[in-house]
């Protein structure tokens, strides 16, 4: 683990895996921190890509910004974060809000962008309900702290049916959403609120990319990914069975396959 003072922040992060390995950045979604890739971490080590797992501002052990954080400033962090460990591009991947971070990073960075894993996400710009609703949730967090939040999240963070069968996962998954700070949560929701459309960002892709999904994702369903699949012209799409929101928390072994048989056969193959 490397803290770096980062654009105001302080940002903690792992820097995993050779360094001549294809180097993957993987984006946390809302409310967790990089620990929640450790199982993809060690598939993609194990397989000889470095990998760099930071926790976003305000998220994990990285330093808060209080008011309001936007997509792009993520982004703007994560191209600096890249600048710091001396890779210039990356196959980056992100999970929810995650997947719209990389998205911001295409859109504003895509240089710096190999392909793109896109897991659990939307493109679609907020609607004024959205809006409405992450604000008033991010003054709920304000004034109440984590603990409702989680309890109430985690049988749509989970597939329902993994919170009874798979007790260790949704432990893990609610230490992640309690230990957040309610500023850094609450500062990335109003940011979230304004986001922008990504659907053209998407059509003028033209790196590799891999959309992936819970069969059973109660906050952006199959359907969203499909939408996705439709704009892009080098996507893939994997439906991970018995799995909700989080796939590659749920499901580890399958999402790992899929994730390394993407990068073997659409990123690295000839070298």
């Amino acid at each position: 683990m490397t803290a770096l003072a980062l654009r105001g922040a302080t940002i903690e992060y792992d820097d995993l895996g050779p360094a001549a390995g294809v180097p993957v950045l993987l984006i946390h979604g809302h409310p967790f921190d990089r620990t929640m890739w450790a199982p993809q971490a060690d598939a993609l080590t194990g397989a000889g890509y470095r990998v760099v797992t930071p926790d976003l501002r305000g998220y994990g052990r990285s330093g808060v910004t209080p008011g309001k954080v936007f997509l792009a400033d993520f982004a703007d962090d994560l191209a600096a974060l890249l600048d710091h460990v001396g890779i210039e591009r990356a196959v980056v991947g992100g999970v929810s809000m995650g997947g719209q971070i990389a998205m911001e990073l295409q859109l504003r960075h895509p240089g710096r962008v190999r392909a793109l894993v896109l897991s659990d996400t939307s493109a679609r710009a907020e609607t004024d309900e959205g809006k409405a609703f992450r604000n008033q949730v991010a003054d709920e967090l304000l004034a109440e702290g984590m603990d409702g939040y989680a309890t109430g999240a985690i049988h749509k963070m989970l597939a329902a049916y993994n919170v009874e069968a798979m007790p260790d996962v949704a432990a893990r998954v609610l230490a992640m959403m309690r230990a957040t700070d309610p500023r850094g949560a609450a500062a990335a929701l109003r940011g979230r609120a304004e986001r922008p459309d990504y659907r053209d960002t998407l059509a003028g892709v033209r790196v590799p990319v891999w959309i992936v999904v819970g069969a059973d994702d109660a906050y952006t369903p199959v359907a969203d990914a499909e939408a996705m699949l439709r704009l892009v012209p080098a996507a893939s799409l994997t439906v991970i069975e018995k799995a909700g929101h989080l796939p590659g928390v749920e499901q580890p072994e399958l999402f790992n396959a899929a994730l390394l048989d993407f990068l073997a056969t659409r990123v690295t193959a000839g070298g």
